[in-house]
Order: structure tokens, then C-alpha cells, then sequence
């Protein structure tokens, strides 16, 4: 939590000024999240016509959103040989993500929230200051969720997997609303997401029920085949990115 920043080298020198600001990785993860919650909701804001016209934005975001959920609830081939070994108490060293890492999926994810919430407030009212107020607010009322969620993950970790399902329903609604125009009122959304945090909770103190999900571990293999899936395909896109970053980090050095 109070680990300092791991900047580049070319910004290391705002580590001392920026760190009385931000804090640690923590409290910094959740204002920059915040601050990239400003600016992608002002952006969608800006573009929200064009959004609508091409509802396929949606689509890809709901995609993501999938990807995302997959890649921290399934278990890969990989994934399941390190948790034998631990299990037979073999010594394992896990990859862990990076703080900017972290940072961008976030900043990824509430992209897709932005072009969601955007879209359903300019459906709800075409005027912009009643849609920038409603949005804006919707940002600072999160600013406090986040904390308090934060604090309930802490006394609670089994909210850390129900955000994760959230995450993975929301993608789910998105592709069965614009690719299978099927209509999900606002009544349903909410009955599946009370019904998720219900449902983990009591996972969480029922062993009746973590033996029941012991036995449905094909669920997470299922997902992280899925996740698998999602990474083969976007390896060239990730290619390019790459080399986009070496040659920013190359340009970075020289200056």
C-alpha cells in the first residue's frame, strides 16, 4: 500500500513532488484511476454522437470487459501446474503485474463503463449540461464508492472475485444488447448483480457451497481457455503496441 511509484527513468525526477500528491501505489492507483474517470467520461462526452452511430464501440468494449474477468477468474494449463506445486508445497515464483500495468487495465475497463453510461445518459436527456452534470456527479460518487470498496476487499477478500463476475456480466449485457439486440431492462441488471454479491458472500462463508465450487473447477479452466483464446488472437496487435513502446522508451532516452 505504501510502496512508492515505480516511475521511468526519464520522469524519475517527479517522484518526490508527485509522491506528496499521489501517495503510494494504492491511494495512487485510485486518484489516477479517478482523474482517467474525469477524462474518458469528458472524452465520451465530447464524441457521444459519433458513439451512437456506431454501436460496434460496444461491442468491442463488452469483449474486453470478458477478457478482463477471464484473465483474473480462469485458470490456464500453466496457472493449474503452479497451483500443484504449491499445493505439494513446491517452491513457486509467481509473475506479478506491474503498477502501470494494473493502472492501464483499469483505465481500459472504465473506458467501456464511460462509453455505456454515456450512451444510456444521452438516450435519457439531449440536453449537455443536464448529461455533463449527471456524468461528472456519477464520477465523484464513485470517487467514494472506490474507497469504501476498497476497505470492505480488505475485511472481505471474496468482493475482489464478485467484482470480477460483475465485470464479466456487464461485458456479457453488452454483447447480448448489441449483437443479439436482446433488450436487458435495469430491473434484470440489477437483480444479477444484487444476485452475484449475494451469491459470493455466502460462498464465502458457506462450505457447503466452496465445496460445491471445488467440484466446478471446469468453470474456471473454461475461462481461462477463453482467456487463452483472447490473448492468441491479439498477439499482433500486441506485437505492434510493443514496438510502439520501445520506440517511446528510445525517444524517452534520448531526451
Amino acid at each position: 500500500r505504501h510502496e512508492r511509484i515505480p516511475w521511468p527513468r526519464p520522469l524519475r525526477k517527479l517522484q518526490k513532488p508527485i509522491h506528496k500528491v499521489l501517495g503510494g501505489q494504492r491511494p495512487a492507483a485510485l486518484k489516477v484511476g479517478l482523474f482517467g474517470a474525469y477524462l474518458g467520461r469528458g472524452a465520451m462526452l465530447l464524441i457521444a454522437s459519433w458513439v451512437i452511430q456506431n454501436r460496434w464501440l460496444l461491442l468491442l468494449g463488452g469483449l474486453y470487459l470478458i477478457k478482463l474477468a477471464a484473465d483474473h477468474l480462469g485458470e490456464t494449463p500453466q496457472e493449474a501446474r503452479i497451483t500443484a506445486a504449491e499445493v505439494a508445497g513446491q517452491p513457486v515464483r509467481r509473475a506479478e503485474r506491474g503498477f502501470w500495468s494494473v493502472v492501464l487495465a483499469a483505465e481500459l475497463a472504465d473506458v467501456v463503463f464511460s462509453l455505456d453510461n454515456v450512451v444510456a445518459a444521452v438516450a435519457l436527456s439531449r440536453e449537455l449540461w443536464v448529461v455533463l452534470t449527471g456524468v461528472f456527479l456519477g464520477i465523484v460518487t464513485m470517487r467514494f464508492a472506490a474507497g469504501i470498496f476498497t476497505r470492505l476487499i480488505e475485511r472481505y477478500p471474496v468482493l475482489e472475485t464478485a467484482a470480477y463476475i460483475l465485470v464479466f456480466n456487464i461485458g456479457v449485457e453488452l454483447l447480448l444488447e448489441d449483437l443479439f439486440r436482446i433488450h436487458i431492462s435495469d430491473v434484470q441488471k440489477f437483480a444479477v448483480s444484487l444476485s452475484t454479491l449475494i451469491l459470493t458472500l455466502l460462498y464465502g462463508q458457506l462450505p457447503v457451497l466452496q465445496r460445491l465450487g471445488r467440484r466446478m473447477r471446469w468453470v474456471k479452466r473454461a475461462l481461462g481457455f477463453l482467456d487463452l483464446l483472447f490473448i492468441y488472437t491479439l498477439k499482433p496487435a500486441g506485437w505492434v503496441i510493443h514496438g510502439l513502446l520501445v520506440l517511446l522508451r528510445a525517444i524517452l532516452s534520448v531526451l
